[in-house]
């Protein structure tokens, strides 16, 4: 960013009193850390007091025993992934559901290794103790034991669900088979629950044991179906949001004006997003993670989305009266996570979307700076209503315009625009590499850490 790339510009929209959702608490991360540090303590304990010293003194038996553990480990990693991926409310607001994503990504795949290290183990371990081979050893387990042929099925749609979540694999399929794979995971999920507390040695004839586990289950069900399923419904039929127009911004760029009832008690911030489910044909069965552009207002709300060769692009031909189905709000991408008074709001093209329903919910006091980045004028999705805003407040605006290779953002032009940067909490939405580079240049900036807000959708 060159400063004779900064061209200041001038910026507004009456306040209304509404709902808004209750402040991230760290207490919740550290509580719910503590009760998963626990609750692994208390599965390793259950592994270890299933085995004595006359059950590991062989080396088949060892073989088993480890195998066993494992498979405790694998459900218990599979608990808290799914947990991960709940949209547990308090626990987003906390954290932010992009951060929880990539937590549950990266633990994800080892309870995948820990599942298939448990079945190689088990088989391994009993051939040994039956002298046979392991094929034929494997073989019988899944035709002979109790639930073993459940359980086979369940491990071979995990495997399925993790293997298409891998990058590669997620780029070749088509978003509706990736789906669908992976709402059969709840069914293997279900499926290797039943064989555990069947067939583990932890649980045959300890009743407490399987009281605990079924509990852990049960709670992570009701997570599921509660935030995932219950409060969704019950919300969209509350507020029964239809679209009222769909407005042409630009050529790739439309916004999406929504109606409903009591649009003032639906708990959302500028800033945050919902996931979208427009109840059409071909539409109605995916949600897409769309931010705010416009507050609740009396009784409307507004989505500003661009053409990203997607299903978004089928936003613009939405007819007027199409029923709609919210998830969320999610999101910490919001007012309260200022730690002062002064902010600086930098977006990237449609990335300004959340900094306009942001700067609505913005303290009326507060030191407004704003830098939009695009190609051109004309990429700069929202410029005129976000200037009138900052006009309205006092603040500053900039606009960052020209191609990449001639715009740097840098901690030096950013001190250079705003020699206070160092004292605001900076705001950033966009794609994911300019947010890294904005990122990077503001803590060269002398920008702690704390004050650098940013939140992903690529989920």
């Amino acid at each position: 960013m060159s400063t004779t790339a900064l061209r200041p510009v001038h910026a507004a929209s009456p306040r209304t009193p509404r709902r808004l959702p209750r402040r991230g608490r760290p207490v919740v991360v550290d509580v719910l850390a503590g009760a998963a540090g626990l609750g692994l303590g208390i599965t390793i304990a259950l592994g270890i007091g299933a085995q004595s010293w006359q059950s590991v003194s062989s080396p088949a038996g060892l073989l088993t025993a480890v195998g066993r553990m494992a498979g405790l480990l694998s459900g218990y990693a599979m608990i808290v992934t799914v947990a991960l991926s709940a949209r547990i409310g308090p626990l987003e607001r906390a954290i932010g559901q992009d951060r929880l994503i990539r937590w549950h990504r990266r633990l994800g795949p080892w309870g995948l290794y820990l599942l298939l290290a448990h079945v190689i183990l088990i088989v391994l371990g009993y051939a040994g103790v039956a002298q046979t081979g392991v094929l034929a050893q494997l073989w019988q387990l899944v035709l002979t034991y109790q639930g073993m042929l459940g359980a086979a099925v369940g491990t071979l749609l995990l495997l399925m669900a993790g293997i298409s979540s891998y990058r590669r694999a997620r780029r070749r399929m088509r978003y509706e088979t990736w789906w669908a794979v992976h709402l059969y995971t709840y069914l293997a999920l279900l499926l290797a629950f039943q064989h555990q507390v069947q067939n583990g040695a932890s649980f045959a004839g300890h009743p407490l044991a399987t009281l605990w586990w079924t509990a852990l289950w049960v709670a992570l069900l009701a997570a599921v179906v509660g935030w995932r399923v219950a409060l969704p419904v019950a919300r969209s039929l509350r507020h029964r949001i239809r679209v009222v127009e769909v407005v042409r911004e630009s050529p790739d760029v439309v916004s999406v004006v929504l109606e409903g009832r009591r649009l003032d008690r639906l708990p959302v911030a500028g800033g945050q997003f919902f996931q979208w489910r427009f109840l059409t044909r071909g539409e109605w069965w995916q949600a897409h993670p769309f931010s705010l552009s416009h507050v609740p207002h009396e009784h409307r709300m507004r989505i500003t989305v661009k053409d990203l060769g997607d299903s978004s692009r089928d936003l613009a031909a939405l007819p007027a009266g199409t029923p709609v189905f919210i998830e969320g709000p999610y999101g910490r991408f919001t007012a309260d996570a200022a730690t002062g008074h002064r902010v600086l709001l930098v977006g990237a093209g449609v990335g300004a979307t959340p900094l306009r329903s942001l700067l609505q919910d913005l303290d009326e006091h507060a030191d407004v700076a704003v830098l939009l980045r695009g190609s051109d004028e004309a990429s700069l999705v929202l410029r005129d209503e976000i200037a009138e805003e900052v006009e309205r407040r006092g603040g500053r605006m900039w606009e960052a315009l020209g191609a990449r290779t001639r715009i740097t953002i840098s901690g030096e032009s950013l001190r250079r625009a705003m020699p206070d940067i160092a004292d605001r909490d900076v705001f950033v939405c966009g794609p994911d590499a300019f947010t890294a580079t904005v990122a990077t240049a503001c803590r060269a900036a002398g920008v702690p850490d704390a004050r650098i807000h940013h939140e992903s959708f690529a989920f």
